[in-house]
């Protein structure tokens, strides 16, 4: 499967390009944080969206970390990612996780969870710090590594079949986030009952 993606090439492709997938929905999440108390169905609807699409960007950065330092002769003549990358690695994935599983426990829990939603507060410190610097390690080179695949020059093998995956995780992600919706109502419900008093 890997060799069909495109293998070191079309890794780093299938990265960016999920990664500027993420770089979008994070970007709406991040205005609903903004407007948490009226928009807090969209912050959960997107929150349940991301889930394949970060799981699937774990995967990618996983399996090119896992063949580098298991020997793999194409990925050492690559290289490594820098020393800064691969210090702020483990905080990424460890934010990352906490974030995310801290708020799927919240969604599948309901309100009025003790030590969960101080935990999803604390994740999200913790991520956005770690992932701000490791956005800014990599943005500058997303639009040429994006790109790449649709310039018949730099095409690499697996074009198609990265593209697929990538939507294939945005579809799995729009059924998640649907099938989340039911358990939306009693979060929006008792933030309206917290905040009743305020007119």
């Amino acid at each position: 499967m890997a060799h069909r993606l495109g293998g070191t090439a079309g890794n780093e492709r299938l990265t960016a390009t999920t990664a500027v997938v993420l770089l979008v929905l994070l970007a709406v999440e991040g205005v609903t944080i903004l407007f948490l108390r009226p928009l807090l169905s969209v912050h959960i609807f997107v929150g349940m969206l991301l889930v394949p699409p970060v799981a699937l960007k774990l995967a990618t950065t996983g399996y090119r970390f896992a063949r580098y330092y298991t020997g793999n002769r194409i990925y050492r003549q690559k290289g490594p990612p820098s020393l800064l990358m691969r210090v702020l690695a483990p905080g990424v994935v460890a934010s990352t996780l906490g974030l995310f599983a801290s708020g799927v426990a919240l969604i599948a829990l309901g309100p009025g969870t003790r030590f969960v939603l101080p935990l999803h507060k604390a994740s999200f410190v913790v991520w956005l710090v770690t992932m701000s610097a490791h956005v800014l390690g990599h943005v500058l080179k997303l639009p040429r590594l994006v790109s790449a695949d649709w310039r018949p020059r730099e095409r690499a093998p697996g074009s198609w079949l990265r593209a697929t995956v990538v939507a294939g995780a945005l579809v799995a992600g729009a059924i998640v986030a649907v099938a989340t919706l039911p358990l939306i109502h009693p979060w929006v419900h008792w933030v309206q009952s917290f905040h009743g008093g305020d007119g």
